[in-house]
C-alpha cells in the first residue's frame, strides 16, 4: 500500500475513507501505524472494531484507537468495551476546537492547552516510532 520509505525520518499520513475498504485491500503489506477513528456510536464502533480486528489479524501494523467526540463516561464506557486490549486515545467534545476552526484558526494555535488539543498532542507522540509500543 504505502510500502517501504526510501528516506529514514520520514512520516507519510494518509487519510482514507471511512470503512474496511482500504484495510482488506492491504493485501498484507504492513506499515507502521494504522489510526482507527470512531466516534461513540454503535455503527461506527462495530466498523472500527472490525478493522482493528483486521489489521491485527492480518499482522499490517500497530493500531492506535482515536475516538472523537467523547461527551461523557458513558460514550469513554463505549469506546473501551469496543476495543479489547487497547488504549485508545479518548478526544473530548471539544467546543474550543470547534471554534477555532470556525474562525479558520489551527485548534492547536488557538486553544493548546484545552483538553482536545491535549489528547490530539498525545495521539501525535504517540504515533512518532519512539514511542512505539505493543499494538
Amino acid at each position: 500500500m504505502l510500502g517501504q520509505l526510501e528516506r529514514p525520518g520520514r512520516i507519510v499520513v494518509a487519510d482514507f475513507e471511512a470503512g474496511l475498504g482500504t484495510v482488506l485491500r492491504m493485501d498484507g503489506e504492513p506499515v507502521d501505524v494504522v489510526v482507527v477513528v470512531v466516534e461513540p456510536t454503535a455503527k461506527s464502533l462495530e466498523v472500527g472494531r472490525r478493522a482493528a480486528e483486521a489489521v491485527l489479524a492480518g499482522g499490517l501494523g500497530r493500531v492506535v484507537v482515536t475516538a472523537n467526540r467523547i461527551r461523557d463516561a458513558d460514550d469513554e464506557s463505549r469506546v473501551r468495551a469496543a476495543f479489547p486490549g487497547l488504549d485508545p486515545v479518548l478526544v473530548p467534545d471539544e467546543p474550543a476546537i470547534v471554534a477555532a476552526e470556525r474562525r479558520g484558526e489551527a485548534p492547536f494555535d488557538a486553544a493548546a492547552d484545552s483538553p482536545g488539543v491535549q489528547a490530539l498532542v498525545r495521539l501525535a507522540e504517540g504515533l512518532l516510532p519512539h514511542s512505539a509500543g505493543t499494538h
